[in-house]
């Protein structure tokens, strides 16, 4: 009987061990001297009509791109994103927005990074400045969380860099029943859907394409195998633990009788 409570004792403890080691994010992180820097530009989503853009015009001389940049009369906060939305370039039907001096312009199939070096290359081969940058950015990029988050919900954002991490992190990380290896991150790409497994714990994630979210993504969080089988008849792990202790103490109760 001795034995008995020690082997017990043994699966309860191996199993609290398992759990606790699939909570920790890029587990193997120490196998990997270093990441591949992934390619931004293959990131970036194709604009849509109904998007609204952020276009900001910078040179050597700032005065010299005032005219090409739109400034609000509220001398608005970057931060307040609603009035970002209002004073930004809506793309309309025809896939064309309204530039300051350069008129209309397509963007159409065109990503951020497209779009910014078409607008350089028309202030540049028309005289209008001298080594502009322009910054393009969505504002009205979104995605969606749902499943073992503290706060799941549809997220805006403007970075065109946001990646897997900081968007768990908008929505109040992920709960202590989460599967951190089935992440389903589904998205769509030239008219199709696809469907991305995503592991947490493993830290070859930080070189894949999906790490970065792209406008749009969808983010499913499934539970943990104790999460599913609290909902069912035998219980979570922790409720068989208990069981399988009083029967055990039932049945030493029993044998010294």
């Amino acid at each position: 009987m001795k034995n008995l409570k020690l082997l017990l004792f043994t699966v309860i403890l191996l199993a609290a061990c398992s759990t606790k080691n699939q909570l920790i994010y890029l587990k193997d992180s120490n196998k990997y001297e270093k990441f591949s820097k992934i390619d931004h530009t293959l990131q970036s989503s194709i604009i849509m009509p109904g998007d609204i853009l952020k276009i900001d015009v910078q040179t050597v001389v700032p005065e010299a791109a005032i005219a090409y940049n739109k400034i609000s009369s509220n001398n608005f906060s970057n931060n307040n994103l609603d009035q970002l939305k209002l004073d930004g370039y809506r793309v309309d039907d025809f896939s064309m927005i309204n530039f300051p001096v350069l008129g209309k312009i397509s963007v159409d199939g065109l990503s951020e990074n497209d779009i910014e070096a078409k607008i350089t290359s028309l202030l540049l081969d028309g005289n209008h400045l001298t080594n502009p940058t322009v910054k393009v950015s969505r504002l009205n990029s979104k995605f969606t969380i749902l499943g073992e988050v503290k706060n799941p919900g549809t997220f805006s954002y403007i970075d065109n860099n946001l990646n897997i991490f900081q968007a768990l992190g908008y929505a109040g990380d992920l709960t202590i029943d989460a599967k951190r290896k089935d992440i389903k991150l589904i998205r769509e790409e030239n008219g199709l859907r696809q469907i991305y497994n995503i592991k947490l714990t493993k830290a070859e994630l930080l070189n894949k394409s999906f790490y970065y979210v792209k406008n749009n993504d969808v983010i499913i969080v499934n539970p943990s195998y104790s999460k599913v089988k609290s909902a069912g008849f035998i219980g979570s792990p922790s409720s068989v633990a208990s069981i399988a202790s009083l029967l055990l103490s039932i049945t030493l109760l029993i044998t010294n009788n």
